[in-house]
């Protein structure tokens, strides 16, 4: 079990990195064409459902003391836990890609210097980040957010206050969809939250502060993209910096939201790896993955997120539900086994599901069904071998 050293203060600036994201920002454009009642609306159910799911995959790590990884040995097994880790890592790689990506092409809308240059500062920061490590960076990270939220505000202010409605002719969406876009984003946080309340002083307040600062700051990032849509007429954030005239404040805000969201992928990634092979030094894993990150931003166009995000929400929604399931309601800990071939089933079983109800339009999204059905199959499952149990010791008596 690892050190308990950080603080529930720690934790919730940690989580309000992750939250100011251009990334989410982008996302919330697409809700333009809903009103922005109507979008609000999905925008709150999903962060809801996404993020009531963030805390107790994070209570998880906070009560046991294990890495996110480390806690999905508990319902898989080793050998089953190595085919989530490395998914994880797949998958954090990804969004240490994307997330550089997005950073540099809007810095060299608002300083141009060439796309490629601002990966390399991107990616040179978010080393830098890592290299600090995750202990030391209490002080940074207060600069760093105090310097994020006040210029957060500024931007916010300078796409609300014209109040003119200028939505476009697109298309909209169905209600349904849009929340499950809003769940995808918490939910791609799932994998790796215990990485950081593993370690926390009181794991249950930092992990609802975790989960509370994370889900509102992700809905006022959500909220900004919309808003620049609907009021400004404008889904380009850069754009929308440049003629707010913020300037090298704006340029700020797209390195800082950045750097201490994609640090969190790339640290994560480093401790993922940790449980796919022994003699892994996590942070030098950490490392390489902002190395490669930052290359494939450089190669790899990356403009639309959207099926990455439903690839991720079908891979770990019903991982985290059967974790849910064994931890909290059945009390299981598959931990010393090598792997749980039923909990493997129901979680392909879930997969398959998911990705079936992506073509089912539901108020309420396809995560929540899927991972109720989820958590049911484990319930079953179980009940069913209870009573198999019993009845062969019925006749061996």
């Amino acid at each position: 079990m690892s050190e308990r050293k950080t603080s529930v203060f720690s934790n919730g600036l940690i989580w309000f990195g992750a939250g100011v994201s251009l990334a989410e920002i982008l996302t919330g454009t697409y809700y333009a064409p809903l009103g922005f009642g109507r979008g609000l609306l999905a925008i709150l159910i999903g962060h809801v459902i996404g993020c009531a799911m963030l805390f107790a995959a994070g209570m998880i790590g906070g009560r046991t003391g294990k890495s996110a990884m480390e806690t999905v040995k508990l319902s898989f097994g080793g050998y089953g836990a190595r085919l989530f880790a490395a998914l994880n890592v797949l998958q954090l790689l990804g969004w240490t890609a994307i997330m550089i990506y997005d950073g540099a092409l809007a810095a060299d809308h608002v300083l141009s210097a060439g796309k490629w240059v601002w990966c390399l500062v991107i990616g040179g920061l978010i080393i830098l980040w890592i290299l600090i490590g995750i202990e030391n960076l209490g002080k940074l990270n207060i600069v760093a957010m105090t310097a994020l939220f006040g210029l957060t505000i500024v931007l916010s202010v300078v796409i609300f206050r014209n109040g003119g409605m200028s939505v476009g002719a697109e298309e909209a969406m169905s209600f349904g969809a849009a929340v499950e876009l809003s769940v995808a984003m918490p939910l791609s946080w799932l994998p790796l939250i215990s990485d950081y309340t593993r370690e926390a002083e009181k794991p249950f307040l930092s992990t609802l502060v975790s989960s509370a600062v994370y889900g509102l700051v992700s809905c006022w990032m959500y909220v900004i993209g919309m808003g620049a849509s609907i009021f400004a007429g404008e889904s380009d954030i850069a754009v929308i910096i440049i003629r707010s005239g913020l300037g090298i404040a704006g340029l700020l805000i797209i390195v800082l939201s950045t750097v201490t969201t994609t640090f969190m992928d790339a640290y994560s990634a480093g401790v993922s790896s940790e449980s796919l092979m022994k003699g892994l030094k996590g942070k030098w894993v950490a490392v390489g993955t902002a190395v490669i990150g930052t290359l494939g931003a450089i190669i790899f166009p990356m403009d639309d997120i959207t099926d990455f995000l439903y690839l991720i929400g079908s891979v770990f929604a019903p991982m985290i539900a059967i974790q849910i399931a064994d931890h909290f309601l059945l009390k299981r800990d598959c931990g010393d086994s090598a792997f749980d071939l039923r909990n493997l089933l129901i979680w392909g079983m879930g997969f398959a599901l998911y990705r079936f109800l992506m073509h089912v339009d539901m108020p309420v999204g396809n995560t929540l069904p899927d991972m109720a059905a989820t958590v049911l199959l484990c319930l079953g499952a179980d009940a069913l071998h209870r009573f198999v149990g019993g009845r062969k010791r019925d006749q061996a008596r």
